[in-house]
């Protein structure tokens, strides 16, 4: 239980960061230093991949657990073709898939505080960039704000919840983007969290190729990462060019920056949805490749 603790800690962190991706571009439009500000966010994501790293290696030990506890309590002689559907087996099979719907569901609340904090990070990078500008480097200015109890304190006192008028506000306009690239970045976020987990557990369901199984989560991931590089960033980025040209408002990037969050936290919710035939969906191709 431990273990899956960590795991959701981890996996609510790496949401939380790559929600603020939002925050960027909405801090390096107004500041007009939007390279400087993806720079420095590289910063932050560093979390993000190191949680990543350690992430991955917890869940595998954590499948591998329940596969080795199934096996044993099934007897241990039993051909995996069979195995899987021994009611032992089963058991530990429902309670992995309940483990794992806890780590999405820990996506989803990593979603949720990073969408809090958008408003709060928007204005701490563009602190960030103009600090960054008067000190020309990374670690003097994060050594100036841990140094300065007076630069702490002013950046502590940027945190705080998105007021609801603004929201409200924001989402009265008529909406200025694509719906399509909306609808698409539910998808991405959707596979892009499940695909892991899908082919993890995947394994569970053919024990005997089970590092195939984990390998292949590529075949989930590579749909979204297709979709991502294509439709989702590309429009993204230019709608924030075109604000940076002024052919845009501001107001754009910052409803872009709402809905796009709004719809990462959808796809987290619809992650659920599609966890279990994605799961089933790597298994059938690793059986087709053995």
């Amino acid at each position: 239980m431990e273990r899956l603790l960590i795991v959701a800690v981890l996996t609510a962190v790496i949401h939380l960061i790559n929600t603020l991706t939002y925050s960027v571009r909405l801090s390096g439009v107004r500041t007009r230093r939007l390279a400087t500000a993806f720079s420095l966010f590289n910063v932050i994501f560093l979390l993000s991949s190191t949680a990543n790293t350690i992430q991955g290696p917890l869940l595998s030990s954590i499948v591998e657990r329940a596969i080795n506890v199934g096996e044993m309590q099934a007897g241990g002689r039993i051909p995996a073709d069979q195995l899987i559907y021994h009611p032992f087996y089963q058991e530990q099979l429902a309670l992995l898939d309940q483990n794992i719907r806890l780590v999405i569901a820990a996506a989803t609340l990593g979603t949720l505080l990073g969408a809090a904090l958008i408003p709060a990070f928007v204005r701490i990078f563009i602190r960030a960039i103009l600090l960054f500008e008067e000190t020309g480097s990374v670690p003097r200015m994060i050594g100036m704000v841990v140094i300065s109890p007076r630069r702490m304190f002013n950046l502590s006192r940027q945190l705080y919840l998105p007021r609801w008028d603004l929201l409200k506000l924001v989402t009265a306009r008529r909406i200025a983007i694509p719906k399509t690239f909306l609808v698409l970045n539910i998808v991405v976020t959707g596979v892009y969290t499940t695909g892991v987990l899908s082919a993890l557990y995947a394994g569970a369901l053919f024990p005997n190729f089970r590092s195939t199984a984990a390998l292949l989560s590529a075949v989930v991931n590579g749909m979204a990462t297709v979709l991502a590089a294509t439709v989702v960033e590309p429009t993204a980025a230019s709608i924030t060019d075109q604000a940076l040209r002024g052919e845009r408002s501001e107001e754009d990037v910052r409803q872009m920056a709402l809905y796009l969050t709004g719809t990462r936290l959808l796809g987290t919710v619809f992650a659920q949805v599609i966890f279990l035939p994605s799961a089933y969906l790597v298994k059938y191709v690793a059986a087709w490749l053995v």
